[in-house]
Formats: C-alpha cells, sequence, structure tokens
C-alpha cells in the first residue's frame, strides 16, 4: 500500500482509542480527517498540517444527514488510492434493566452507535467511488457476540454493526472491503464508567474490576496499533467480523 495516496476518516477522536487510532495513522504519514463534538487541540498539536477535524456531533442524526450532503468527504478523499473510514465513535449508556433505561438515552445511544456508523458508510461508499481500494472499519466491541446483563442497548447496537458488516460483504462492491473488528478489552474512559456502575445496573462490574487491578486491559495505543496495522494489511476484509486478539 502506497501510504502517500492513503487517507482516513476517523470519527470520534478526542479520547481514548479513537485518539489512538488517529494518532497511528498520522504517524504513518496517512492524512486524517477527524470527526468528533470537539476537536483535539493535543493531536493536533502532535501532528501540525495533517490533521482535519470536523466538529459535529453524531448523535444528531439531522446535523449528521446535512453534513453529509455536502461535499466535504468527497473533497478530501479526492485523488487518494486507498481510503479508510473508521467508525469508532460510541457510547456505553443506557447501562441497566429494561425498566432503568431511559427512553430519550436509547435513542441517543441509537443513534451514535448505529444510524451515524452506517450513513457515515453509505455516503463514504459513494464519496469514494473513484478510489482503487476503499476500506470500512466499524469499532465493535466483545459485547456484540456475548449478552451481558444491563448491557442490552450496547450489545444490541454494537452486534448491528456486525451484521452491516457480514450483509455489506455480501453485495460485491467494486473495490471496498469492509469488516466490523472488536479491539479487545482497552483501558479508556467507557472502562471507567464500567467500574463506576453499580452492581444493580452492571452485576457483572467486578469481572472489570479484576481486570483493571490485574493489569489486563490494553492501552488505547496498543490496541489502536493492532486494529491500524490490520486495517493496513492484505488480509483485511477477508472476514467481516474480526478480533484483533485472534490475529496472528
Amino acid at each position: 500500500m502506497d501510504i502517500s495516496t492513503t487517507k482516513a476518516i476517523v470519527t470520534g477522536h478526542t479520547r481514548g482509542l479513537g485518539e489512538a487510532i488517529a494518532d497511528a495513522l498520522l504517524t504513518r504519514g496517512i492524512g486524517v480527517l477527524a470527526i468528533a463534538r470537539t476537536k483535539n487541540a493535543a493531536l493536533a498539536a502532535r501532528h501540525p498540517g495533517k490533521l482535519d477535524e470536523v466538529e459535529l456531533d453524531l448523535a444528531d442524526l439531522a446535523r449528521v444527514e446535512y453534513w453529509l450532503a455536502g461535499d466535504a468527504l468527497q473533497r478530501f478523499v479526492a485523488g487518494a488510492q486507498t481510503v479508510l473510514l473508521i467508525n469508532n465513535a460510541g457510547m456505553l449508556q443506557p447501562v441497566g434493566t429494561l425498566e432503568q433505561q431511559d427512553a430519550g438515552a436509547i435513542a441517543r445511544a441509537v443513534s451514535l452507535n448505529v444510524a451515524a456508523p452506517l450513513m457515515f458508510a453509505s455516503a463514504f461508499a459513494a464519496a469514494s467511488a473513484a478510489a482503487r481500494d476503499r476500506r470500512i472499519v466499524h469499532v465493535s466491541s466483545g459485547a456484540a457476540r456475548n449478552a451481558y446483563p444491563g448491557w442490552s442497548i450496547y450489545c444490541a447496537t454494537k452486534a448491528a454493526l456486525d451484521h452491516h458488516a457480514r450483509a455489506v460483504a455480501l453485495d460485491g462492491n467494486r473495490a471496498l472491503s469492509i469488516a466490523s473488528v472488536a479491539p479487545g478489552v482497552v483501558d479508556t474512559d467507557m472502562q471507567g464508567e464500567i467500574r463506576a456502575t453499580g452492581l444493580e445496573r452492571f452485576p457483572l462490574r467486578e469481572k472489570f474490576d479484576t481486570l483493571k487491578r490485574d493489569g489486563l486491559l490494553a492501552t488505547p495505543a496498543q490496541a489502536a496499533e493492532k486494529l491500524v496495522d490490520y486495517a493496513l494489511s492484505e488480509t483485511f476484509g477477508a472476514a467481516p467480523v474480526v478480533d484483533v486478539r485472534e490475529l496472528p
């Protein structure tokens, strides 16, 4: 792959895994268009002139639709031979049993975790039609494949990304590969959020307490390197659903 003709779009780059993914791409000389509610001044300072940022609330679907209707994606990918979309933005809440879940929180989670990445995938495929190699990465989770009590919304939304990748892979789109990739258990703010959740809402919390205490969480940088290595590899897209912990 010629890095000089490669560009990437990353959502949710302001912290955690998303920041680490954008940093890994930029460090390799790949231009990044990063989209989140706020900008990341520290990341921009580390990579002056290489990072393009858009402030957009990805849970506000009307705004997402309006932005995607413009030509920003097409202008960014113009001239690139390899283009990547990494749908990283997501949220854990609402956590709890059905009767503990707020309807508005459910709507926001489904908007951010499912609708926005699917909208971006479609717009990306159209905007990058001239590129020789197009790749879509959904950042998934082990929760997509294993049900957890209290996480019905998170599990369902991540499973939706997995099944979207499976179906798109069957479309036979020209020069377009897709994979829904679980990055492993990563030491991010989301993990802190999990450990701060009461047992009445998440009975398995102690499992995650143990992972943190025993040093078994991957750092965002470690997980990002594995994910980016795979996204840029010749084997990307061979399977529509992947766990980085199972990669060679």
